[in-house]
């Protein structure tokens, strides 16, 4: 599982970045100055850094200049509120690997922290082959979910909101992280449109839909899996 050290002061930046992440799988730590990314990223490995520009103690470029003067290869993706040019073209002369610029799309930057970890031969998140719980079976390769052994038909919306929810499970998910997960982060669904796929999705993998044990509503919080 591939190890991520987010570098932002923005805690609700931060924040949305770690649950995206962990989400998709990653193992993420965050660090919010430049002191203490510095000081992580030397004590532990990492296989890529995500690093913001404006930061306390030091900025983005100095932390980034710093870790290629010291040897360090990790792959490097720089983020900036900045769009000039010449802020992009000093990042990557110092080392960075990619540049992305705020906002931006949680999309595009799965998309960018996957081609960075193919190319530095860095682990992508790990996908079980299957996943059993209790009568159930997921098979991910197949894209099936069997029960008793008989295939059940899921919507593609259903089988994604389930492989999200075995990816974190034990963790609750916001109505908002799930419709990002499952129908993306520009999508117009609503917060019951999910609750009508895990009704449905309830109906598929639970012994008893009105009594959940697996699919667990946490009240103002959002639902938990427990599979």
């Amino acid at each position: 599982m591939a190890r991520i050290l987010v570098v932002e002061d923005e805690s609700g930046i931060a924040l949305g970045l770690e649950d995206d992440l962990r989400i998709e799988g990653y193992q993420v730590e965050v660090a919010g100055d430049g002191i203490t990314a510095l000081r992580r990223a030397r004590e532990a490995a990492f296989d890529l850094i995500v690093l913001d520009v404006m930061l306390p103690g030091k900025d983005g470029f100095e932390v980034c200049r710093e870790l290629r003067r010291g040897g360090q290869r990790t792959p490097i993706l720089m983020l900036t509120a900045k769009a000039q040019e010449a802020e992009k073209v000093l990042g990557l002369e110092l080392g960075a690997d990619d540049y992305m610029t705020k906002p931006f799309g949680t999309r595009e930057l799965r998309a960018r922290i996957k081609a960075l970890l193919r190319r530095a031969g860095g682990e992508e998140p790990d996908q079980p082959k299957s996943y059993c719980f209790g009568d159930v079976e997921v098979d991910f390769r197949r894209g099936e979910l069997r029960r008793r052994g008989e295939a059940v038909d899921l919507t593609p919306i259903e089988f994604k909101l389930l492989d999200v929810f075995i990816r974190a499970r034990g963790r609750v998910l916001s109505r908002d992280q799930l419709m990002d997960a499952a129908w993306g982060h520009d999508t117009f669904a609503s917060a019951r449109v999910v609750d009508n796929h895990i009704a449905n999705l309830r109906k598929k993998i639970e012994p008893d839909p009105a009594q959940p044990r697996y699919l667990r509503n946490v009240r103002g919080l959002g639902y938990r899996f427990d599979g």
